[in-house]
């Protein structure tokens, strides 16, 4: 059923429905149709700190080892921001730990949102300090799921691939979190690349750490001929965007409606939100 994925040397296949943590009573929303619109928002929370100066990664830095009333706050509002999309990609999740007071930040998200389906992936697991990782959540029923281990010099990157049904055919949508180092970044690129080189319909989201000229011009993406959104707004840092880090990439029979960076400061950096259909295909003559 999922030969697709058994490629992925570091890849570790989910059943959708076990795995994939599905809240029974909330709405699903359906895009088999090709006329189907797909909102999507790719968001690095930074485990839930807000941050408005350069200064605040030291004179704040304790927020990433401790509980604080201020998160939950701002997890509130998280939720509340993203409850108008279909499919949201997270970034720098904290998994439940001592730091977010032991609670799933993307189950709470999901309950938060109303979103019937959730998944959290760990990339780094310290215990009770910490668990950090990444998450998924979709109005959309997942007809696959798969955990990927991102290669790199420093361990603890991932990605997360989802497959749903869509224009007749399958979409599937990689939110991934790349690492700070070039080198790693290459591997990781190449990784990705390989996975989903025979896909025909591809939704690449996620902190990628580089700028999209690099990513589409330099890098292993390249021959996979991804289509960015035209937009000029940097996505970080929050406070004084000055570089664009966050994407949005499709393969070229898709197409890109609207594209935004929401000028919200929750987090270090900008939300990137996203709306995509199926280009038109010409009729038969």
């Amino acid at each position: 059923m999922f030969s697709w994925a058994r490629r992925a040397e570091r890849a570790c296949v989910v059943d959708p429905i076990a795995n994939l943590k599905c809240m029974q009573d909330l709405p699903t929303t359906s895009v088999s149709h090709s006329s189907a619109t797909i909102k999507l928002l790719s968001f690095n929370i930074q485990v839930g700190i807000k941050t408005s100066a350069y200064r605040q990664y030291f004179t704040k830095g304790w927020k990433h080892l401790l509980p604080h009333e201020s998160r939950m706050k701002n997890l509130r509002r998280i939720g509340d921001l993203i409850a108008d999309y279909d499919l949201i990609g997270l970034q720098e999740v904290d998994g439940g730990s001592i730091r977010s007071g032991f609670i799933n930040q993307v189950e709470f998200l999901a309950e938060r949102a109303g979103f019937p389906y959730w998944y959290a992936q760990t990339t780094r697991n310290l215990g009770p300090l910490a668990q950090h990782g990444n998450g998924i959540l979709s109005r959309l029923q997942p007809r696959g799921l798969e955990d990927h281990k991102l290669p790199g010099v420093i361990p603890g990157r991932g990605a997360v691939f989802v497959r749903v049904p869509y224009a007749g055919d399958e979409l599937v949508i990689v939110m991934l979190h790349l690492s700070l180092g070039e080198r790693s970044r290459r591997q990781q690129l190449s990784y990705v690349a390989e996975q989903v080189a025979h896909e025909r319909q591809v939704i690449l989201m996620g902190d990628m750490n580089t700028p999209a000229s690099h990513l589409l011009n330099d890098s292993p993406l390249k021959k996979l001929n991804l289509q960015p959104a035209e937009n000029t707004q940097h996505t970080y840092p929050a406070w004084r965007p000055s570089q664009t880090l966050d994407h949005v990439l499709v393969s070229p029979n898709l197409e890109i409606k609207s594209h935004k960076v929401l000028n919200c400061r929750l987090s270090d950096h900008l939300p990137v939100a996203v709306e995509v259909a199926a280009r038109e295909r010409p009729s038969l003559q």
